[in-house]
């Protein structure tokens, strides 16, 4: 019997393949310079400060941001997040989020919460569509509220906020709006401007196509102003201080770079400029209208998680199958007869799955798919469903 195709639909934990532009760019630091960026008058560490800075004004290019300078560089979207939350939050301030949003967020919030620094309100959203009203946010805004942090796409089921919306919430309340844009960056367009958002984090090696242990922050102007260092050090810039810089990015950047995966991510950046977020978005939904449209009436016995449209939804898809009570076993099956590689559990968002109705059940079973993800690719995932559905149904051995 054949090999099968190994087709990866995990792109809502990491992008594979990577451009081969990526990889070259990362074999050229690695191969060529080595040295750490602004830590030497010597042309390579120059060439490698100088690329770094290029990669921040990609980004700031790509999120119509105010400043390049204002792309702080993390270890990942946790980190960022951390890095927002801790250095915004005070003791005695009150925070607004939701309940579709990921334990990069949740778990900050609820250590903060256990200290007694904080009070936290989690808003609901609707559990048929994931959906948040903003309104719902206005609402849990209190004279204390310090920030209002939301995932702009849900890693379990696809939903998209009204990022636009809840900006403008945000603003007339006098609130900083953090945005997780995990699953969004490099998907899907996004105008920190026009979107009325004061901190965006995001994954460099998701959507954006770099390498994983990259990520930054983007900091709106103005708003470090209201924020504090939650690490400091070693920064190639004031070293006569022993204190921490107070210009951007240096605030918030201590210590030597990852200067091999941000130039990777860089080369990343530049492949989704080149094409453009709407054309990759435009593909991403002609996926996603796919994927709906094969599942609707094909798969008797399947749940699909979500918004039921195309609207409001980015290409992650949470499915369950009656007769299948482990989303794992349903995950194994995929790969093993039809070599899909997809992710089953609670994918870092219990509170998701409460509202769903899938925490209990150890969660759902997600397909989620990226640029390189084809129509063919969709049409043997819908296949592959039907055929277990009826093989379920059909009291087929496991």
């Amino acid at each position: 019997m054949p090999a099968l195709n190994r087709i990866y639909m995990d792109h809502a934990a990491t992008s594979f393949p990577k451009p081969q532009e990526v990889i070259d760019a990362m074999v050229r630091y690695q191969t060529e310079l080595g040295a750490s960026p602004g830590r030497g008058a010597y042309a390579e560490a120059q060439e490698s400060a100088a690329g770094m800075q290029v990669c921040r004004q990609r980004i700031n290019t790509l999120l119509n941001g105010q400043s390049p300078d204002h792309v702080v560089f993390t270890l990942n979207t946790s980190d960022a997040l951390n890095l927002a939350i801790r250095g915004l939050v005070r003791s005695g301030d009150h925070v607004v989020t939701t309940w579709l949003d990921h334990n990069s967020v949740l778990r900050p919030l609820n250590e903060l919460e256990a200290r007694g620094e904080i009070t936290q309100t989690r808003v609901r959203c609707d559990p048929a569509t994931g959906l948040v009203d903003p309104e719902d946010l206005r609402a849990a805004v209190t004279e204390r509220t310090r920030l209002i942090a939301c995932v702009h796409g849900s890693n379990v089921t696809g939903t998209l906020q009204p990022v636009r919306a809840i900006g403008a919430v945000a603003r007339a309340c006098g609130v900083p709006l953090l945005v997780d844009a995990a699953q969004t960056a490099g998907h899907v367009p996004i105008d920190v401007q026009a979107d009325g958002i004061d901190l965006l984090a995001a994954p460099g090696h998701k959507g954006l196509l770099g390498p994983l242990g990259t990520g930054f922050l983007y900091i709106r102007p103005g708003v470090e102003k209201l924020m504090r260092t939650v690490r400091e050090g070693g920064t190639g810039s004031r070293s006569d201080l022993d204190v921490q810089p107070e210009f951007m990015p240096d605030r918030f950047e201590p210590g030597s770079h990852n200067a091999l995966g941000i130039l990777g991510l860089s080369a990343g950046v530049k492949y989704i400029l080149d094409r453009g977020v709407p054309a990759l978005w435009a593909h991403e939904q002609t996926l996603v209208r796919a994927m709906i449209d094969g599942l609707r009436d094909a798969t008797p016995g399947l749940t699909l998680y979500g918004p039921p449209g195309v609207a409001d939804r980015c290409a992650v898809f949470s499915v369950r199958i009656a007769g299948i009570d482990d989303p794992l076993e349903l995950a194994m099956w995929l790969e093993r007869e039809y070599g899909l590689l997809t992710r089953a559990g609670i994918h870092c968002a219990p509170l998701a799955h409460r509202t769903i109705g899938t925490h209990a059940a150890g969660g759902t079973t997600r397909m989620s798919f990226g640029p390189f993800t084809t129509l063919e690719d969709v049409a043997h995932a819908c296949d592959a469903l039907a055929e277990i559905c009826a093989a379920v149904g059909a009291g087929a051995a496991r």
